[in-house]
């Protein structure tokens, strides 16, 4: 039985061997072709301005201008407006923006403190 594997094994191995053969190189295809370096030139020109018969929409032509119902101003100021209300897709969105709070301190009264804490080399915190 064993055998009898081994000679089926070797016989088929030996069938797939002889039909499996590397193709050979050929080299550099040569063209010998009759038309000018001209000629061939023009006739890249002439197909690379044509259209593009196999395309999408090569029959579609090119498409019209649509008209826009909305001028310039309009657009911006709708943009304006929905940037002042805030982020749609934030968190908070319901909550809109923080208003700016009323300070009691005077801005030069902050900036001599600033100065002076600088001044000592104390940095924030401690």
């Amino acid at each position: 039985m064993k055998i009898s594997t081994i000679l089926t094994v070797t016989a088929l191995s030996s069938l797939f061997a002889m039909g499996a053969g590397a193709e050979e190189y050929q080299g550099v295809l040569k063209f010998n072709s009759t038309a000018s370096r001209a000629e061939v030139r023009a006739q890249a020109v002439t197909a690379a301005h044509r259209t593009d018969a196999y395309g999408e929409a090569a029959f579609a032509g090119v498409a019209p201008r649509l008209a826009n119902p909305l001028d310039r101003t309009g657009v911006r100021a709708q943009a304006v407006a929905i940037a002042r209300e805030g982020n749609p897709y934030g968190e908070v969105a319901a909550a809109g923006v923080a208003p700016r709070g009323a300070s009691t301190t005077d801005r030069r009264t902050v900036q001599a403190e600033a100065r002076a804490t600088a001044a000592r080399g104390a940095t924030e915190g401690t």
